[in-house]
């Protein structure tokens, strides 16, 4: 028997709370192929009223919706640390960004998506953004309501239709704030589908689906393109990073920097993309920064349960999590390294209750232990000291991840000139993760960390597709003309 998803009569995603593992956060119904399939069809027949409608109106939509969910914010915030066991000030951080980034987009869009025409000697040249159709969203579970959203805003304004398809590990806060922007738009036109990789291959692979939007791991990603290619279906996906962050001998190790630091590599339990992932310090500077390190920690970090005031490190997302953190640090120390943990633990919180991972700071793993080589995406990180910079950047620039970076110096043209040669779609400079952004900086990988981008006008830009209308100037009333064959001038 299959219930009206076209699943299996009561199959469920149920969510616990990290912090609380036995504490059922809610449930969300698993999206059949028939399900999948109903709702791609429902959104393509939508999108073509939704384009016609014309920007204003779309953007007056966007923005009802937008104040919806504004309206929400603390009962939004608090379901995301319950069902992902980021902190609740950092969600909070979240909900507020995400309606930040709403406004943005309605802010620029009618600049990125307005027609531009050419009228000259050389002819008349029409450039038209036209949306591609059905966007289909595909979105995990650290920052699950920005990153949805970066894909979602964009999507709409341009006028297509969207179908998400959220991490089944977080699916509950994101889904809310779906709803309180459907209710602002046209029915079909923003659809939600539950489920794993099955639901995705789903929505992916569906033939009316125009174009795919992807952040995630490196394996999803090569599965999600594979798909993707059967239709020759466009992709953006923006993966995973290892990131370093280079210390200059002349950078400043005070507490304020190291303590922007220290969060730049344990927010969200260290479960970021862009997170700062290698420390690299001369080595004549090994023990000032260690220290410097461990006192900041001891001033921001405090691990405990998510909804707890004052916590600033909750859990990681599952067990598996923090069964693989915890390997990955016990290999480390095998070959020699050492484990140095960091910050202090919540006095009321029960750390055997919850997924939690004590947060450390490796030094003297070699450069292939896995703790070094791959990314943690959790909350460990290992100093690498260097003696010189050429070695330093053929060291960085030799992982096969590119996403991020940072360059530390108290001379900004040194990191700036530092930071052009290290291989990365963003560098920052004396900082390091969210705290670097900008909503005009197009963010996105190189290597192997996806291609296309987002923020900024490259990341509306990516849910408008150029067609062109064009009158060459010869043949056109009074034009001299040109030879049947000739070559254009």
């Amino acid at each position: 028997m299959t219930a009206p998803g076209g699943g299996p009569r009561g199959a469920v995603i149920e969510r616990e709370n990290p912090s609380r593992v036995t504490e059922l956060v809610g449930t969300v119904e698993v999206s059949g192929p028939d399900r999948v399939d109903a709702l791609v069809r429902r959104a393509d027949a939508a999108q073509r009223g939704w384009a016609a409608t014309g920007i204003t109106q779309r953007l007056a939509a966007l923005t009802a919706g937008t104040d919806a969910i504004a309206e929400r914010l603390e009962p939004l915030a608090e379901m995301l640390a319950r069902e992902s066991g980021k902190v609740l000030a950092d969600c909070r951080g979240e909900v507020g960004f995400a309606v930040t980034y709403l406004r943005w987009v309605v802010a620029h869009a009618p600049a990125a998506y307005a027609e531009r025409e050419i009228d000259d000697a050389a002819g008349r040249l029409l450039r038209l953004p036209r949306p591609y159709g059905v966007v289909a969203a595909i979105t995990p579970w650290n920052a699950p309501i920005i990153l949805t959203l970066l894909k979602v805003a964009p999507a709409l304004a341009a006028g297509n239709a969207v179908v998400v398809k959220p991490s089944p590990l977080a699916p509950l806060a994101v889904s809310e704030v779906l709803h309180l922007l459907t209710g602002a738009l046209p029915e079909g036109t923003l659809a939600v589908v539950h489920g794993d990789a099955a639901a995705g291959a789903a929505l992916v692979g569906h033939p009316l689906v125009r174009k795919v939007a992807f952040t995630g791991g490196g394996a999803t990603a090569r599965q999600v393109a594979a798909t993707a290619a059967t239709q020759t279906t466009p992709v953006v996906l923006e993966l995973g990073g290892n990131d370093a962050a280079i210390f200059l001998p002349d950078a400043d190790l005070g507490a304020e920097p190291m303590r922007r630091l220290v969060l730049a590599s344990f927010a969200t339990s260290g479960q970021v993309c862009m997170a700062a992932k290698r420390l690299y310090v001369q080595r004549s500077r090994r023990d000032e920064f260690v220290a410097a390190y461990r006192s900041a920690a001891v001033e921001v970090l405090r691990v405990g349960d998510a909804l707890t005031p004052g916590v600033s490190m909750g859990p990681v997302i599952s067990a598996g999590a923090a069964a693989r953190i915890e390997r990955i640090v016990a290999a480390a120390v095998a070959r020699g390294a050492t484990a140095l943990p960091l910050g202090t633990v919540d006095g009321g919180t029960d750390l055997a209750g919850g997924y939690f991972v004590a947060p450390t700071l490796v030094l003297d793993a070699p450069d292939d232990a896995e703790v070094v080589a791959g990314e943690q995406f959790g909350p460990t990180v290992p100093l690498l000291l260097y003696d010189d910079e050429e070695e330093l950047l053929a060291r960085v620039n030799a992982d096969e991840l590119g996403l991020g970076g940072s360059v530390w110096s108290a001379d900004e043209e040194r990191a700036f000139a530092l930071a052009r040669r290290v291989e990365a779609g963003f560098v920052f400079v004396n900082t390091h993760n969210r705290t670097g952004l900008s909503l005009r900086a197009p963010f996105g990988g190189v290597k192997r960390s996806g291609y296309g981008r987002e923020y900024a006008e490259e990341g509306l830009a990516e849910y408008a597709q150029t067609c062109v209308v064009h009158a060459p100037g010869p043949f056109r009333p009074g034009g001299a003309g040109l030879p049947a064959n000739a070559y254009p001038g």
